[in-house]
């Protein structure tokens, strides 16, 4: 089993639990206050940053002595599996923008996938191939620094995973301009969507037939 919270922007936590008496924490993309969004101080066993950009990249706020991985390769970490995969900040092979690492991260045999600040509108056969399968994607849909929600959709098909989580779009008191999930929920008809809390993931209990998108409050 593993739980996601939705911290913010692009920032989530995934916990597992590997054996009885222990949890990893995994934070993703810690951000910085001055977006205007407040991050609370977390601990986590492992901490990946996606790009150097000070809206992903608050590692000071962690608490505690995380392993951290902040580019590609491929790392076990306390049973965890992750890999950094290169892709592009831009659709113009990050002459914008710059680079960006998509991760990908399996335990207790459910695989995620975090695609970072993605602005590629395509992936490559490369990039596909070592993504893999995906249990949980989480998704980028807010347009101007990374894919909109039009692109995402591609993405996603590209991809097939069983359960998207969008992030990265307009918030209250977010200082950077993108657009709002509503965008991206009404091109999959989901515009009644109502968040949770946060999304307790099982490997015998993952969707078969139909992917379902799940919207997480933040927390």
């Amino acid at each position: 089993m593993a739980k996601v919270e939705f911290i913010g922007h692009s920032c989530f936590q995934i916990s597992f639990s590997p054996s009885k008496d222990e949890t990893v924490r995994v934070l993703i993309d810690p951000f910085d206050d001055s977006i205007g969004l407040a991050m609370p101080s977390l601990s986590a066993e492992i901490v990946l940053i996606t790009h150097n950009h000070s809206d992903h990249n608050n590692i000071k706020r962690v608490k505690g002595s995380p392993f951290l991985v902040s580019g590609a390769g491929e790392y076990e970490i306390k049973k965890i599996f992750i890999e950094g995969i290169s892709s592009f900040h831009d659709d113009s092979e990050g002459k914008e923008r710059g680079g960006n690492t998509i991760y990908t991260i399996e335990g207790e045999n459910i695989r995620f996938c975090h695609l970072g600040d993605l602005g590629q509108k395509q992936l490559s056969e490369e990039q596909l191939e070592k993504i893999g399968i995906v249990d949980v994607l989480m998704i980028p849909v807010g347009g101007t620094y990374t894919i909109d929600a039009l692109s995402a959709q591609k993405i996603i098909s590209q991809i097939e995973p069983k359960i998207v989580i969008p992030m990265h779009y307009a918030v209250p008191n977010l200082k950077i301009k993108l657009d709002r999930v509503e965008n991206f929920l009404k091109a999959f008809g989901k515009s009644q969507l109502v968040p949770h809390d946060k999304l307790v993931v099982k490997a015998g209990s993952l969707p078969e037939d139909e992917m379902e998108i799940v919207l997480l409050k933040t927390s």
